[in-house]
């Protein structure tokens, strides 16, 4: 059984269409990246995940129906947004207290273990500390909960880069397992790709692409063609194209690399890079800048 099961998952606004009908499957154990630009339906299919608004379609999380059964999916999910929410006036030692008494699968002992080994005094108020030190403390709340999901929406933002990947690499050698699912929206992809094993991509309330990393990484290539070859390489028929500094740069999807390789100079495109050409190069370029 999936972790997440969605069917037609739709959701309007008055007359404007946040997610428009998408399918998903998600399985247990996976981490995956939910991608798109702003207004992409990304926040709007969380909240859905969460039990935190209404929604058209068939929508179940880890067996439940969000909406009509989120105290039992609350249970077994943990939550870090993009916004801290703790009270400024809080002592970190008093969010402890909180979460143990609200949530009965809270690990004190594993959360004091984690913040032992930041520089975060356990007697300093939520106002006292940094945001990285913030975040660092939504984590040891999060990751002391015994939760089946975890979703993460934009959880490094405004961080700088120390704390990013300290985040990440605590995400993975303290919580992770094959038996929990972590779904995570980020603009900072370039970060995330080495630890995601799933991949969605969303625009306009639709999803374009869903894949595994590894079909990801047998699909697609990148080709930058010898002038002599660009028809030869067209005729192939690439997803998209886009130039840089006057040469061709094509996306082939399918396309075996032996059979591109002898046209020019070929590579895996990362996420940020496939993201862009399947959008559309030209939404995401300044005006005037060169191609």
């Amino acid at each position: 059984m999936n972790c997440i099961e969605a069917t037609g998952l739709r959701k309007q606004y008055g007359k404007k269409i946040a997610v428009d009908g998408i399918d998903l499957g998600i399985g247990t154990g996976r981490i995956v990246g939910l991608i798109g630009p702003n207004g992409a339906g990304k926040t709007t299919t969380l909240d859905a995940i969460l039990g935190l608004i209404p929604f058209e379609g068939s929508l179940k999380v880890m067996g439940c129906d969000p909406w009509r059964e989120r105290e039992r999916l609350m249970r077994e999910v943990s939550f870090i947004a993009d916004v801290a929410v703790l009270p400024r006036w809080l002592k970190v030692r008093n969010a402890l207290d909180y979460v143990q008494g609200v949530h009965p699968r809270f690990d004190r002992s594993k959360a004091e273990r984690f913040l032992a080994r930041t520089d975060i005094p356990m007697k300093a108020k939520v106002g006292q500390l940094s945001k990285g030190m913030v975040a660092q403390l939504h984590l040891a709340l999060v990751m002391a909960i015994d939760a089946r999901l975890l979703v993460l929406d934009e959880p490094t933002l405004g961080l700088d880069i120390l704390y990013r990947r300290a985040f990440y690499t605590s995400l993975l050698n303290d919580y992770f397992d094959q038996e929990r699912t972590i779904l995570v929206t980020t603009h900072q992809v370039e970060e995330v790709q080495d630890i995601l094993t799933d991949v969605i991509f969303i625009d306009h309330g639709r999803i374009i692409l869903s894949a595994t990393m590894d079909d990801i990484e047998a699909r697609y290539v990148e080709l930058m063609p010898r002038l002599e070859t660009v028809d030869a390489a067209r005729k192939l028929g690439p997803v998209t194209e886009y130039a840089v500094f006057g040469r061709p740069v094509m996306l082939f999807d399918g396309v075996a690399r032996g059979h591109l390789a002898p046209m020019g100079e070929i590579r895996r495109p990362g996420i940020a890079d496939l993201f862009v050409m399947m959008m559309g190069r030209d939404r995401y370029e300044a005006p005037g800048e060169a191609a």
